[in-house]
């Protein structure tokens, strides 16, 4: 070997050993933070402003249209698309182009041996260039791959199918909490008011024992009993503006808005209690009919009858046909261009020991999915008729609740006027008023409860709150077809279900 030809050889091989010493460098900080700014950026780009009070169906239509969570499934059914387009190419003919130059260091000779004499026959001698172009352009159509492409095809249409049922559980999911963030961020504006101008109270009335108890006047033991049932109010206060602070945080991530936004909501000073006309029965149906888990599962046993057929189709011969064009620079070729066709069968002979076990195996699937649909059949009703015990036990907890709260608002009421004539202390008074108060708490969460289960009815009947398409995407649109939606299902209206 030549020296030249040592050197290229050393150098390739310290290239290639150089290439696979790989490493992977830490991401800049300053590349992080460009990340997180242009994320911000895009988090809420495009979005219609924020105008006026937020409705309960504005904000749902919002959580529809911009949750991140929604436009993430929309985005894996518009992949899901594209791999069903994309599968149907495989049902295509295979077309392969090459074209090239070859070349070699010598002549391409031969000679010929008598197989007699064990003699040379014929002098060396060539017919090729030693320098040529060369060009094909072949085509491969196989019948048997034709009909394994084609079920594999349908395979994905129907996975495209369950995306979009996944999709329809997110929005469900999404509107149902938007809707319990939604009352509970309602209360919140009612009462942390209150509980702000209470607190304030309390903190008055504690600064003012701890002065009389400076000063000695009265008790001490009695001004420390004092103080410790102020803190304890004081707890008791804390604890429930705890509970309540956060829910508009939630409902501005449920709805895409900017954190630290500042918006009103629309309250309902009725308390409504809403009421189910629609024939159980008929939401028994609708469950095991239009649930998304079901309707999955109904397209998880077509691809597994799918796979039954694609392993009979193997067992098959496969009838090919091919053409392809050709062209070849070698001066010594008497047509340096040409075409050539033919028809084969191939049989794979290891597909006829193999393919009855794979269709024991996708048999069995399809045998696994009907019992998987069937249990979850099961479950579905189960989770139908544990909403309906929750709906009911929620009407009476909110009655409850409510009665309680009507007691505790005349007893405040009377408080105030002994204490306006001082026959009471201002500790009885707060202690009231904090009952008061924590009554219509429990009374706003047990309706936003009420609320929430009575609509839980529905979800778990499948029952889908926008119609199978809109007259455009805007959010005044969806409001009004979510409002519409739910009016309908209030009235009973069984065609609506569908």
């Amino acid at each position: 070997m030549s020296k030249a030809a040592k050197f290229f050889t050393i150098s390739m091989l310290a290239l290639a050993v150089t290439g696979c010493a790989v490493t992977s460098q830490p991401i800049d900080r300053s590349v992080s933070e460009q990340r997180a700014q242009r994320d911000l950026a895009t988090m809420f780009k495009d979005q219609e402003p924020l105008s006026g009070p937020l409705t309960l169906h504005d904000a749902m239509a919002r959580a529809v249209k911009y949750n991140l969570e929604a436009r993430l499934k929309v985005m894996e059914e518009a992949l899901a698309k594209r791999q069903v387009d994309l599968a149907s190419f495989d049902m295509l003919p295979r077309i392969a182009m090459e074209a090239g130059y070859a070349g070699r260091s010598n002549v391409s000779a031969s000679s010929s041996q008598s197989v007699l004499t064990n003699t040379q026959s014929l002098e060396p001698s060539t017919s090729q260039d030693r320098d040529r172009g060369v060009a094909d352009l072949t085509m491969v159509w196989n019948v048997l791959d034709f009909g394994v492409s084609y079920v594999s095809a349908k395979q994905q249409a129907d996975q495209r199918l369950i995306v979009q049922e996944r999709r329809r559980k997110v929005v469900h999911t999404i509107i149902q909490d938007v809707r319990s963030a939604y009352w509970r961020a309602v209360a919140a504006d009612r009462l942390l008011k209150q509980i702000d101008g209470l607190m304030a109270r309390v903190d008055d009335a504690r600064n003012n024992s701890e002065r009389m108890t400076q000063q000695r006047i009265g008790d001490p033991v009695q001004a420390l009993g004092y103080q410790r049932a102020l803190i304890e109010a004081t707890r008791q206060l804390e604890e429930q503006r705890r509970a309540l602070s956060l829910a508009k945080t939630e409902l501005a991530a449920l709805i895409n808005l900017p954190l630290n936004t500042d918006f009103t909501l629309v309250a309902d000073d009725s308390y409504q209690v809403p009421e189910l006309k629609v024939d159980f029965n008929r939401l028994e149906e609708e469950a095991l009919a239009s649930r998304p888990e079901l309707k999955e599962q109904d397209y998880q046993a077509r691809i597994s009858a799918a796979e039954t057929r694609k392993a009979m189709l193997r067992l098959l011969p496969g009838l090919e046909f091919s053409a392809g064009g050709h062209y070849d620079s070698n001066s010594f070729l008497v047509n340096q261009s040409w075409a050539d066709y033919g028809v084969k069968v191939t049989w794979n002979l290891f597909n006829v020991l193999s393919a009855p076990a794979a269709i024991d195996v996708a048999k069995a699937g399809e045998s696994v999915a009907a019992a998987r649909r069937q249990a979850m059949s099961m479950a579905i009703l189960a989770q139908l008729y544990v909403a309906r015990a929750n709906y009911n036990e929620a009407q009476r907890q909110f009655q409850t609740s409510q009665e309680l709260a009507s007691l505790d608002g005349q007893i405040a009421e009377q408080l105030r006027n002994r204490y306006s004539t001082q026959s009471i202390g201002e500790l009885d008074l707060i202690q009231g008023e904090l009952n008061t108060l924590q009554a219509q708490l429990k009374r706003d969460l047990s309706y936003a409860e009420l609320r929430n289960a009575y609509a839980q009815l529905f979800v778990s009947a499948g029952l889908d709150p926008l119609p199978a398409s809109l007259p455009d995407d805007q959010l005044a649109t969806i409001a009004s077809a979510l409002e519409t939606s739910e009016s309908r299902w209030a009235s009973g209206d069984v065609g609506a279900l569908k």
